[in-house]
């Protein structure tokens, strides 16, 4: 979630993989019959609070990796990489192609392809709301993922709800208010908001079939490709209401107003989207809560009084 994938802001320092990074990254080019491949240089790039990661130069062209110590985040590099290869199966928006992943004494790791940054395209804005709706019109029986994932170094739990409220409640806003009162720092008096929301979620939402989601759309979450068109990143994909990737989207600044009117024109919203976009932006709030704290609960807070 707080991962910032801009190889722009990559240093100019040389830096060393682990080893066990490097071994699987030479193992993985070996079954691909490069018995040739070598790699080149290696440079430092922005991991975000949970990954170290690096630009590495080789003989079969650049790449981006990322790892970090898969005792504390067993599995997460597996799960962004089915997450990648979900929306890159839609063919609708650009995403960085996952090309392996493994776990080796300890250490996770993740190899893609890099995405350079470039300047927007004069119709960025439009193009990714555009392309955006497209993905969310592919749709699932169920709302929820056949397996589960991560948001930041929070697990992610995707079991199936047949409707946008029981998943909603259930598998995000109950489990992070579960997670806020053991680390104390939701009390009784948030319990008591958050029971008198749920039961109006149902009514709130209007219905709609589940929606492929990027499920962390913020703005530290997408970046320019080098023909300055729109790539997203960093996934927490699963199938849910389409207005949560909306609502995340507006949570920290939110993106240009042509990105609106573009997804609107492609897939028109129901009316009332601004106003659920606070009841969505709960879920990341409360992430936020269980990951750092500081005055995410006050926000947590007027939401709840609000539609309570």
């Amino acid at each position: 979630m707080f991962f910032v994938f801009l190889l722009s802001l990559i240093t100019k320092s040389t830096m060393m993989l682990p080893k066990a990074v490097k071994r699987g990254i030479n193992e993985y080019f070996a079954s691909q019959d490069l018995l040739d491949f070598q790699i080149r240089r290696e440079r430092a790039a922005g991991g975000g609070d949970i990954n170290e990661a690096a630009l590495i130069e080789t003989t079969e062209g650049d790449f981006f990796v990322k790892w970090n110590d898969a005792e504390k985040f067993p599995g997460m590099f597996e799960a962004e990489a089915r997450g990648l290869n979900l929306l890159i199966d839609t063919g609708e928006i650009a995403v960085p192609r996952p090309l392996h992943y493994d776990e080796i004494r300890g250490v996770g790791f993740l190899l893609m392809e890099a995405v350079r940054s470039a300047p927007k395209a004069p119709n960025f804005w439009f193009d990714f709301g555009t392309r955006l709706a497209e993905m969310h019109k592919h749709s699932s029986e169920h709302f929820g993922l056949d397996h589960d994932n991560y948001i930041g170094s929070l697990k992610q739990n995707n079991d199936y709800r047949d409707n946008w409220a029981d998943f909603f409640v259930e598998m995000r806003l109950e489990k992070q208010l579960r997670l806020a009162r053991d680390y104390g720092r939701a009390g009784s008096d948030i319990s008591s908001l958050f029971s008198y929301l749920f039961p109006k979620i149902e009514t709130l939402f209007p219905e709609e079939k589940p929606a492929l989601v990027h499920g962390d759309l913020w703005s530290g979450n997408f970046m320019t490709g080098k023909a300055g068109q729109p790539v997203i990143i960093d996934p927490a994909v699963y199938y849910g209401h389409r207005e949560m990737d909306l609502g995340m989207s507006r949570l920290f600044g939110g993106f240009d107003e042509e990105f609106y009117s573009a997804y609107h024109s492609s897939f028109p919203l129901e009316s009332g989207w601004q106003e659920r976009t606070e009841i969505c932006n709960l879920y990341p709030l409360m992430v936020h809560v269980n990951l750092f704290g500081g005055s995410y609960i006050s926000q947590v807070v007027n939401i709840l009084k609000h539609f309570t």
